[in-house]
């Protein structure tokens, strides 16, 4: 498959909005803030920016992701399922008992996940050991990674960023997810973390801001981080919880309540508008 240009990543970024609403309603539960948040991140990399292959999910050469903050794993179903890893409609039995899909990310049940994630913290630490490990190995993939705000808050996060840098791994690239919002709140009223870049250059990290939405600005970084050497690059997306539905932006009920059948419909409407 030939990659997306970016009125293609666009267009496939509203799709999977709103398969994400979609999978949520039917399964009376979830997590569409996050999900929503992360969409234009995850589907940038998997339809511009990653070497894959579909077909072969356990490719030995492929580009790795790892969500850390697995509760967002609807983004990232819709756009396994779009990239032609299974249909896309299967994602449908969200949540259902013996179903591959999940609430959190399950490797074992659905081979073109990377890592069983959710408790969080961890993920970053599980994409270091896979990036140290292509090094050893003598291989040319890159490990990708995305992390929420108030995941940051974890001190394995902090662990695993000191390490990454100590260890020059330039083929690890982080996102983090930075939509202000974890579930108790605003992510500046439970723990605050400013100054995040200054944090993150400290621990010997390359570091880019961006807007976390805007397709262009997320291939610029990536391709910045592609060619920065001799350290790992992060890269803080300023994003939006809830994005692309009016009544779900900037608002923290909508972190982990699925919409009923009435407000599917209002945000599907808002969704398709824009697909046009």
């Amino acid at each position: 498959m030939e990659k997306l240009d970016s009125e293609g990543l666009k267009s496939q970024a509203i799709k999977s909005r709103k398969l994400i609403l979609q999978m949520l309603e039917k399964a009376g539960n979830g997590h569409p803030g996050g999900s929503l948040s992360a969409i234009d991140i995850i589907t940038t990399l998997y339809f511009n920016e990653m070497r894959l292959d579909p077909q072969k999910p356990t490719w030995e050469d492929r580009d790795r992701f790892i969500l850390s903050k697995g509760h967002g794993v609807p983004a990232l179903y819709a756009t396994l399922g779009y990239r032609g890893y299974f249909d896309p409609q299967e994602t449908m039995n969200l949540r259902q008992l013996d179903s591959p899909f999940q609430g959190h990310p399950d490797r074992v049940r659905l081979p073109a996940v990377e890592a069983s994630t959710g408790s969080l913290g961890q993920g970053l630490s599980v994409a270091q050991g896979i990036a140290l490990s292509a090094r050893l190995d003598k291989k040319d993939f890159r490990v990708y990674c995305l992390i929420g705000d108030g995941e940051t808050q974890e001190g394995q996060i902090w662990e695993s960023v000191m390490s990454a840098g100590n260890y020059k791994l330039d083929n690890l690239c982080l996102f983090l997810d930075w939509n202000k919002y974890q579930i108790d709140g605003a992510v500046e009223d439970v723990m605050d973390l400013n100054p995040i870049p200054e944090k993150f250059k400290a621990f010997k990290w390359h570091v880019i801001s961006i807007n976390g939405h805007d397709v262009d600005q997320i291939q610029n970084a990536l391709k910045e981080a592609r060619d920065t050497k001799g350290k790992p690059t992060v890269i803080i997306a300023d994003t939006v919880k809830g994005k692309g539905v009016s009544f779900m932006e900037v608002d923290n009920k909508w972190h982990g309540v699925s919409p009923n059948k009435e407000e599917l419909e209002k945000a599907i409407s808002e969704i398709e508008g824009g697909l046009k």
